[in-house]
């Protein structure tokens, strides 16, 4: 079981991790619609992926950090881009 602690970090990065793909999923002009369809999900998975209520798998995050043209450093908010 996970403590309070470990809870609160996992909840705190998976809404960095959201904030980042939505502010660069804007940046390059693209639907939530259409970012779902290029790693295999439904938008409403994805718009979770955003609200950071839901996490992705490696290789989804692998996809979009192709799609994005980041890192998943960036992703991750372990860096700037």
């Amino acid at each position: 079981m996970k403590s309070p602690r470990e809870s609160f970090d996992n909840k705190i990065l998976k809404e960095e991790v959201g904030k980042r793909m939505r502010e660069r999923r804007l940046q390059l002009g693209l639907t939530q619609e259409e970012v779902a369809a290029h790693i295999g999900v439904a938008q409403p998975v994805y718009q979770r992926f955003e609200k950071g209520t839901y996490e992705c798998t490696f290789d989804q995050l692998r996809q979009l950090c192709r799609l994005f043209d980041v890192s998943a450093d960036y992703l991750l908010g372990l860096s700037d881009y």
